[in-house]
Parts: C-alpha cells; structure tokens; sequence
C-alpha cells in the first residue's frame, strides 16, 4: 500500500478519497480544492501493489474482479475523480508509471490484418442482441449521438446524428452509397429511406449482418439495402457517396495510408466521404491498456495530426472538419442509466463480473470524453474542390429537411 499512497498523495489536488487496505488500516487523502468525496476499500495487498505498478490496466481489473469496491459513491465517481485530478496532456510519470513496457506491446498489436480485424469485431460486437438492444437506441446506433439541447432524449439525439451526417454528404436521389463499418444497419436505413439513395453496408460482425438484413426485411428497405459480410479492403464497386460512423478507431494506425487511398479508389470523381470517428485533443499515445484487453483490442483514439498526413497523401481534399465535444459524453451518460436500469437483465444474460466491466467501461469512456480530451472528429472528405456548395448552410437545410422527412415517417 506505501507506493500506491505516495501516489495517491501527489494526484488528490481536488476532492478526497478514503482507502481502506487489507490490513484494514485507514488512508485519508484530500485536495486544496472541493470535488467528489469517496470511500473504497481495497481487499488484497496484492492488488494495490497491481494499482500502484500500473493502474491504467489494474484499476479495471480490481474493480472487475471484486479487489476495489466502492463504500461511498459509484465507479464512475472514482474515475471521474481521477481524471478530473490527472487532467488531459498530463505526462505524470508516477500515475503513468508502466506505460514504456506496455507500448512495446501495443505497437506491435496496432498491426490489424483482415485475420485480425474479424477477430477483433467478434470479441466486442458479437455479445448477445438482447444485451445491446437493452441500452442503444432503437435503431442501435452505437455511435456519438448529437445533441441540440441537453433536455434531447437519447433517440431524438441519435436522430438528429443521423440526419446531420447526411445533410454533409450533399445526397442527390439514385445515387450509390457505402457504409463502412455499418454495424446493426440503422444509418444505411435512414439514408435510404429519406435521401432515396441505395446504400451497400458492410460490416464484420455476423451478429450485426444478421439482425441488420432481417431488420431491413421487417422495414421494407430490402431491395434499397444491401448488407455484407465484408472487410472494405475488398470492396470493389464505385460509390457516390462513402459513410464512415465508429469505424476508423479500429483500423490502426499503420494502415491509415491504406484505408484513404482505398477511399479514394472507389469514390466517384464526384464522390463525398464523411468519416466520424472518436479522436483525441492530445498528443498520440497508446490505447489505454485496460480496454485494449477487455473491451476493444486493436482500437485506436488518435489525434489529427495522425490522420490528416494519410489524407493528404491519398489524395482527398479535407471539405470540412467539425468538432463535436461533450455529445458523446451525453451519449454514454444515456447508455450507462439505461444499462444500469436492466443490469438485473444483464446479469441474468451474463454474470457479475461481466456487469462491473461494462460499468467501468461506460464509466471510463463519460469521464474520458468530460475529463481527459476525448472528442469526436467529422471529416468531410471530397475528390474535387468543386462538388460541394461553397458556404456550409446547405448542411441545416438538408438536416432540417431530413430530420422532417424522418419524423414524418415514423408518425
């Protein structure tokens, strides 16, 4: 417990925190400024020697494994006070201590071949239905939602997102359209349901494909959609339009090159991509080790100066590039009450253990995007300076118009 004090001591600077040790021994810590007041209680001396060592990856796995549980507030509080304490940009190397090993081991896991991208949508997308359908929206989009208000409900954000990705792509009726990285299949429904365009969704999660067609089906979008089982380096047909919502972070960096130019090739030469994507204001740095090994191995957040070097040299002009800041932290505030309302639901599907690392999953990822400089990067993508209006008003205009159309129809 001495080391993971001294560290404790130099992070509190606002709030305070109580350990209780194995041994049973009280730890006070508290900072010169207010913030959240918390009790935990570690259960083994080798778990917090774990923590100490290196909490980016321990901390999740005492929580996981009942070592760390909490007296007085929630996990999230916990994380929230450390984050909040730790700031982003911070380079301390007492609560980063551990991170030189680790990132010998995540640069050789940013290597993402096809074998290996399937492998990796599995671990993450191929849980049960029932599970996501317990906290998404109803069209299940997994994905930053968009909030004009925060009095917006999850579904209405999620809406609006929908119809402000499309509004950027400038749709025009009979036009063809990828979705790369399609999950559940509720963009490609809206795009073609609304903007009278034919959408080809692909995606490499079978789970995914399957509800995804059947919901299509259900909808009467059959014959406008089309979804696949494939990865979008094989793609070979030209598209209009190319849509990317919360795919980019699991193509790795080294093959940032090779994902632009394969969007270039099948673009029309009057061809738009918008690509959404998790990115971060900070400098680049590994995946955080803990989700890395429990919740979304290959992933990767980067910041801008990483991408855009790939988009120059594929050839794309950069169109437009918009910031979205705290939606996807409302976003993820909606999911964790809604997960947290079912838990009994998912505890039944899986186990406890299973319920604490989704806890610490929504919890971290809030305070990461409240905290720690998480935002959300749109990237307008076009092949030719001239295929886009010049000022950016056409984008409310057709968003209104989508979301009306959208409305309307679910009346």
């Amino acid at each position: 417990m001495f080391l993971l004090s001294q560290i404790l001591k130099r992070l509190v600077r606002q709030g305070q925190l109580t350990v209780h040790d194995a041994d049973g021994k009280e730890h006070f810590y508290k900072g010169s400024k207010p913030g959240p007041k918390l009790k935990i209680r570690i259960h083994s001396k080798k778990a917090a020697r774990k923590i100490a060592i290196y909490p980016k990856l321990f901390l999740g796995e005492a929580y996981m494994e009942g070592d760390l549980t909490l007296e007085e507030g929630s996990i999230y509080d916990l994380l929230d006070l450390f984050t909040r304490n730790i700031g982003w940009g911070s380079r301390n190397l007492l609560v980063n201590f551990g991170d030189f090993a680790y990132r010998f081991y995540w640069f050789f896991n940013q290597f993402n071949p096809k074998s290996r991208s399937l492998k990796n949508v599995a671990h993450h997308y191929d849980l049960s239905d029932e599970f996501y359908g317990l906290f998404l929206d109803e069209n299940r989009q997994y994905s930053c939602a968009y909030f004009k208000s925060p009095d917006d409900s999850l579904e209405q954000a999620q809406l609006q997102k929908m119809a402000h990705i499309a509004a950027k792509l400038a749709l025009k009726p009979g036009q063809k359209v990828l979705d790369i990285g399609c999950g559940w299949g509720g963009m490609a429904r809206f795009l073609a349901e609304n903007a009278d365009v034919a959408v080809t969704g692909v995606t490499l999660s079978k789970n995914q494909l399957a509800y995804a067609q059947e919901k299509a089906k259900q909808t009467g979008l059959a014959a406008k959609v089309d979804y696949r089982l494939t990865d979008y380096r094989d793609v070979a047909d030209k598209f209009n339009r190319i849509v990317s919502v919360g795919m980019f972070e699991h193509v790795g960096v080294p093959y940032y090159g090779e994902y632009f130019r394969k969007v270039k090739s099948i673009l029309t030469d009057d061809g738009v991509a918008l690509i959404h994507t998790i990115g971060t204001a900070d400098r680049p740095s590994p995946t955080n080790a803990w989700i890395q090994k429990y919740i979304f191995p290959g992933g990767y957040i980067p910041p801008l100066s990483q991408v855009m070097p790939a988009i120059e040299k594929a050839g794309l002009y950069v169109t437009d590039i918009e910031i979205l800041r705290l939606h996807y932290a409302e976003t993820l505030r909606a999911w964790r009450t809604r997960f947290h309302e079912k838990i009994d639901t998912v505890r039944e599907i899986y186990d406890d253990r299973f319920c604490r690392m989704w806890d610490f999953y929504l919890s971290a990822s809030e305070v990461s995007f409240r905290n720690s400089g998480l935002v959300v990067f749109q990237i307008q993508l076009a092949k030719r300076l001239d295929d886009l209006p010049l000022t950016r008003d056409y984008i409310t205009e057709i968003e209104e118009k989508e979301l009306g159309a959208a409305r309307v129809a679910a009346e």
